[in-house]
């Protein structure tokens, strides 16, 4: 094993190591306390300005550009992991980040922070014949679950769409892209603290494997909606097996 390679582990099991010191062994608790966390940064989110919103999506997208390298070595361990566990081709190709791909995640971070803010849009409304008006308006959800497969780059979807619309998510993106997973969330949390939000806008569960998952899954009155993302075994796992409400 080389240098670099003993590092790179050693890094990752300071990182569970730190997980499991913060929020404990059980994954139930842990994802209990990540949630209630979440929630207190989803009430400052809430009210955060669209242009601190926006601010922190360019920083985010310079951040993972500016981190390439880094990004790409841990990418890198992922598809080496991958291939020994005999890992098909298809699913190698969605794990990979290169140079270009990670331009492409900046980019549509960029293209985010471009869009309209959704916090506060009249979607529709009309004034009753006594004169009393009613509003539907967008308003955030509050913390969002997201299951994911093998897509690091969801990782950086998932979390700047929660930005932008307001909410605060916990991620759950699996083993196979877990050193990738493990970078770009660090490298996000860096950027909203650099901005002065609230790191546990984004968080993820992945230290805790499948049952980080299961309890994520089973988090109703702290997780107000629960997202998963791939094919249809995961969809239809989540949608069995939650009690959170999901979304399909």
């Amino acid at each position: 094993m080389s240098e670099n390679t003993t590092n790179d582990t050693a890094s990752t099991d300071a990182s569970v190591r730190l997980t499991h010191e913060t929020f404990g062994e059980d994954p139930q608790v842990a994802v209990g306390l990540m949630a209630d966390d979440a929630k207190v940064a989803a009430r400052t989110l809430a009210t955060t300005t669209r242009s601190r919103k926006d601010a922190a999506l360019l920083h985010i997208a310079e951040a993972i550009e500016k981190s390439s390298e880094r990004i790409i070595e841990a990418n890198r361990r992922d598809i080496d992991r991958g291939r020994e566990n005999g890992t098909s081709s298809a699913l190698l190709d969605r794990l990979e980040l290169d140079e270009d791909r990670i331009k492409g995640l900046a980019d549509s971070l960029r293209e985010l922070a471009a869009l309209p803010d959704p916090v506060g849009t009249m979607v529709r409304g009309e004034t009753l014949a006594n004169g009393l008006r009613m509003r539907q308006v967008r308003v955030p959800m509050g913390v969002v679950g997201a299951i994911y497969e093998a897509r690091p780059n969801v990782t950086v979807d998932i979390a700047g769409i929660a930005l932008k619309s307001g909410n605060a998510v916990l991620l759950r993106g699996g083993s196979a892209a877990a050193e990738s997973n493990r970078v770009l969330v660090g490298l996000i949390r860096d950027a909203l603290a650099d901005k002065r939000l609230p790191v546990d806008i984004v968080q993820t569960v992945d230290d805790y494997g499948r049952d980080g998952a299961t309890a994520l899954m089973s988090a109703r009155g702290k997780v107000d909606v629960l997202i998963p993302r791939g094919g249809h075994g995961l969809i239809q796992s989540v949608v069995q097996n939650a009690t959170v409400p999901v979304i399909e």
